[in-house]
Formats: C-alpha cells, structure tokens, sequence
C-alpha cells in the first residue's frame, strides 16, 4: 500500500466514522427526548385502575369510539369546511359560523357518549376502584404547577 493510498484510506475512515458517530448522537439524543416527553405526559384517565379494568375501560372507550365514528367523520368534515372557508378570497362569515357550529356539536355528541360509556364502566366498579379512577382523573385534571404547591 502506498502512503497516498494510505491516506486516502485514513481520511475516508475519519469521515465515516464521523458520521456514524452524528448519527449515533442524533438517534440517542431523539431516544432521550422521547422518554423525557413520555414521562411529562399527563397521566391517562384509569392509570391506577388494576390491569383487567384498565384495559376493560379502554376497550369501552374504543368500543364507544367506533360506535360514533360517523360523529366523528361529521366533525372533521365539519372542519375540513370551516377550513375551505377561510381559504376563500372572500370569507363567507355565517358559512364559517355555520361549520364550526357543525363542528362544535359534533365535538360534543362524541364527548356525551364518550362520557357516558365511562358512566356506565364506573357502574360496574368496586367503591375502591372507582375511588382511584377519581384519583387519575383529579391527577389528570389538575395542572402541574397547582400539583406541586
């Protein structure tokens, strides 16, 4: 091997190794983030609730979600509208009105049977059970800043 060879050799290994190593710094620092946003998550609505509960609320949720589906096609399409509204030249304002009102009541239909399939699930709770679903849900409702006063 002759000592140009050699170092092109050398040079090439350098610049590859310094992208491995870009690489390797960009991928753990995104890995770390990641943890670091999963945990300042709220936490979930039924986190204290035993395994089999915790799965059996959100397979009522789910349950409750597909039900509604066409609620909720209504309310993005809904929304869909409101936005192609607002790319107009001129804004039609009761038209937008009109498809945010859609929008809104769509929301809401969703959150209504949403809520009271959770109704329904926390029927069939333990009163120590349904205590710590009104835990989570206290915990996820209470902002962090009011949490650690």
């Amino acid at each position: 091997m002759t000592d140009r060879s050699f170092r092109i050799l050398v040079i090439s290994l350098l610049v590859l190794n310094t992208f491995l190593i870009g690489a390797l710094a960009g991928g753990g620092l995104t890995w770390i983030r990641n943890s670091q946003a999963r945990a300042a998550m709220m936490p979930l609505a039924g986190e204290q609730l035993p395994s089999s509960q915790r799965k059996a609320l959100r397979a009522a949720l789910n349950e409750a979600r597909k039900d509604q589906r066409p609620t909720i096609l209504e309310a993005q399409q809904a929304k869909i509208d409101a936005a192609s509204i607002l790319g107009q030249p001129t804004l039609d304002t009761e038209a937008l009105s009109a498809a945010l009102a859609r929008a809104r009541n769509a929301d809401i239909a969703l959150r209504t049977k949403l809520e009271e399939r959770a109704v329904d699930f926390a029927a069939t709770l333990s009163y120590d059970e349904r205590r710590a679903l009104a835990e989570s849900l206290i915990r996820r409702g209470v902002p962090k800043a009011a949490a650690t006063k």
